[in-house]
């Protein structure tokens, strides 16, 4: 459900300064110009009108920099508590340039658009509410303010517009395809999350935002991976945000595969696998390192390298949840997985500390850098050899899984055939040569596979036609 800021300030100023120009721009005998957004499902158009920069105001409740808001915890709950205040509109103007995986910082994409704005002007309108509310250009009013320009382009939305139409209305204009800077990957989680909360199906939700409901499934189920690792890496005032998380978009999303495809296979290796994987995500390896962290990872490679400090498990292993209202108990975690949580609960802790000088004592912060560095020597150690064994692993797989391509290829080829002889539209003597094609590639096969020693029921067969069709 959306959150209401109620009326700004100068929401009746605005108001009446907003119904002057439309009956302006009304009464005018030019061309008017209007824009078209999604009202309560169904297409509006609306007049666009001209409007001091400095009279609007910045929207409390926008997606853009939904994560972003935690950079400054002081900040974001004056920001909750009063938006419309000068140093509320501030920080959400901050953090509008900000870069979103590191708002120190500022975006290179921001300066972009300013560059755009100061050689070509305004291309579209933004969106405003008679209160003077921007549901649509934030960011191009921020960098508009900072250009000097007095006064952009808006269109008006009705009088009846509440906070779930403005929310409604920013999503469905975010996801056009013509929009220039999308929402970053965390922001566009939170939003999913957030429609789905409200009792949206999942299946409208993936919709609007073009992608397939597993998709959407697989974000909700990222975002709730990094809510357990936000909550994991509290330790005394440090803890680490979402956005720190911002830039592993493609791990988490092969995270998940990879998770799903273990639990269908081995559902008690799954959570081991997902906690390999994790740590290395934490440590900001590359996404091929990530790949090489399997099930035995830990075991196999990585425990040899590790400091006594880092091979400790948990000093009391996980207890067995029960399930409210049931009173039934859901098993613990094994002392594998639970080995492995408490290493990546300890980077966690780890890159909090890192990542909020401020909050700790200098001891504290080079402790945690230390076993920082500790750690991630340690992984590239057990990299090494993992990959060696990999690589090997897919050398001795390349030549079966090719095989079950084609297998499946030619399965598909059977039904293209049976549809097409039904059709009368079966092009037979191309076929034929394609079959002989596949027969010299057969011969070819059999030959290699003639040097087998111990060959199996399939190679035993091969080897039989392929001998059989020599002979004709």
């Amino acid at each position: 459900m959306s959150m209401d800021f109620g009326r700004p300030p100068r929401a009746a100023e605005n108001e009446e300064l907003v119904e002057k120009r439309l009956k302006e721009v009304s009464a005018g005998d030019g061309l008017q110009e209007t824009l078209m957004v999604e009202w309560r499902t169904k297409p509006l158009v609306v007049q666009v009108i001209d409007l001091p920069v400095d009279q609007l105001y910045f929207n409390p409740s926008t997606h853009r920099i939904r994560a972003q808001r935690s950079f400054d915890l002081e900040r974001d709950r004056l920001l909750t508590a009063n938006p419309w205040a000068p140093e509320s509109q501030d920080y959400l103007r901050y953090l509008l340039q900000a870069l979103p995986s590191n708002p120190a910082k500022r975006d290179g994409d921001f300066d972009e658009l300013k560059a755009s704005l100061k050689e070509y002007r305004q291309n579209e309108p933004g969106l405003v509410t008679r209160d003077g509310i921007l549901v649509n250009g934030n960011t191009r009013v921020a960098a508009l303010r900072e250009l000097g320009v007095p006064s952009v382009r808006v269109g008006v939305l009705p009088e009846s517009c509440t906070w779930s139409d403005i929310n409604a209305v920013e999503l469905s204009l975010q996801l056009r395809h013509d929009t220039r800077r999308p929402y970053s990957y965390i922001n566009r989680l939170l939003t999913i999350e957030e429609q789905a909360a409200a009792g949206r199906p999942l299946a409208d939700i993936a919709k609007d935002f073009r992608i397939r409901t597993e998709t959407a499934e697989q974000d909700r189920w990222v975002l709730s991976t990094l809510n357990d690792l936000v909550a994991r890496s509290q330790t005394g005032s440090a803890q680490l945000k979402l956005m720190d998380f911002e830039d592993q978009q493609e791990k988490l999303r092969e995270l998940h595969r990879a998770f799903a495809k273990a639990s269908r296979q081995n559902p008690g290796q799954a959570d081991l696998l997902k906690e390999n994987r994790l740590a290395l995500i934490v440590l900001e390896f590359s996404k091929t390192d990530v790949r090489l962290a399997d099930v035995d990872f830990r075991s196999r490679y990585l425990q040899r390298h590790l400091p006594e400090q880092l091979k400790q498990a948990p000093a009391q292993p996980a207890a067995a949840r029960v399930i409210p209202g049931l009173n039934r108990a859901l098993p613990a975690d094994n002392p594998h997985v639970a080995a492995a949580k408490a290493f990546t609960n300890t980077l966690l802790r780890a890159k909090a500390v890192e990542r909020a000088p401020g909050a700790v004592d200098q001891q504290e912060s080079d402790e945690a850098a230390e076993l920082w560095r500790q750690a991630r020597e340690a992984v590239e150690e057990a990299l090494v050899p993992a990959g060696k064994d990999a690589r090997v692993r897919k050398r001795k797989q390349a030549a079966p899984d090719r095989l079950n391509d084609a297998v499946q290829d030619i399965e598909q080829c059977v039904t293209d055939m049976t549809l097409a002889r039904a059709s009368r539209n079966l092009d037979e003597e191309t076929l034929d040569e394609a079959i002989l094609a596949l027969k010299s590639s057969l011969m070819k096969l059999a030959r290699e596979a003639a040097r087998i020693e111990e060959p199996g029921d399939g190679v035993v067969w091969l080897l039989s036609a392929m001998q059989e069709k020599e002979e004709e």
